[in-house]
């Protein structure tokens, strides 16, 4: 292998691991105290709070309807839902809990150098990108963007990205309504 090769491998395996421990800083710790209730597992990477608040597939802050703790979201206090953009053109979760007529606040991490969006609304509104659908856009790597949304009306309900290719790539999520 050429030493040009060599030196180019080397940086992908740097940038590898540089990625693989900022992804590991949002995942939680599988036990401890009260993370599942509070939503923060404690210090991530470099002292700071960590993303998830359970697991990478489960990353609503707050209880869901049914569990025991929940309180549904009102548009004075909204419930946080925690959803993650992955680079693999994914939404984690990719199937979030509500109580009808509940109001949440999604608060969506882009992971990766890709750019995402978040539309949120009547899952035939979100699957056209019709305009007026509630939405956050240029969620770039390592950024937070947040969209609140009271869910009224009969449903269904869906979220997605329409940044170019994403959509086609399967990144929407589903709203189900306990």
């Amino acid at each position: 292998m050429s030493n040009r090769r060599v030196g180019w491998l080397g940086v992908a395996l740097v940038a590898s691991g540089i990625a693989l421990l900022t992804i590991g800083s949002f995942i939680p710790a599988a036990t401890g105290g009260d993370s599942a209730r509070t939503g923060w597992a404690g210090p991530g990477m470099m002292g700071g709070p960590r993303l998830m608040g359970r697991a990478w597939k489960g990353a609503a802050l707050a209880p869901g309807p049914g569990e025991s703790g929940f309180v549904a979201g009102t548009p004075a206090a909204p419930r946080v839902v925690r959803i993650v953009a992955t680079p693999q053109l994914r939404f984690q979760p990719d199937v979030v809990t509500i109580q009808a007529g509940e109001t949440i606040r999604f608060e969506v991490t882009t992971m990766g150098p890709t750019v995402h969006e978040f539309m949120v609304g009547p899952a035939a509104d979100v699957a056209a990108d019709a305009a007026g659908t509630p939405e956050v856009a240029d969620i770039g790597m390592m950024q937070t963007g947040s969209v609140t949304y009271t869910f009224s009306g009969p449903g269904p309900f869906a979220y997605a990205c329409h940044a170019p290719g994403h959509y086609e790539a399967g990144m929407t999520g589903t709203i189900t309504t306990q």
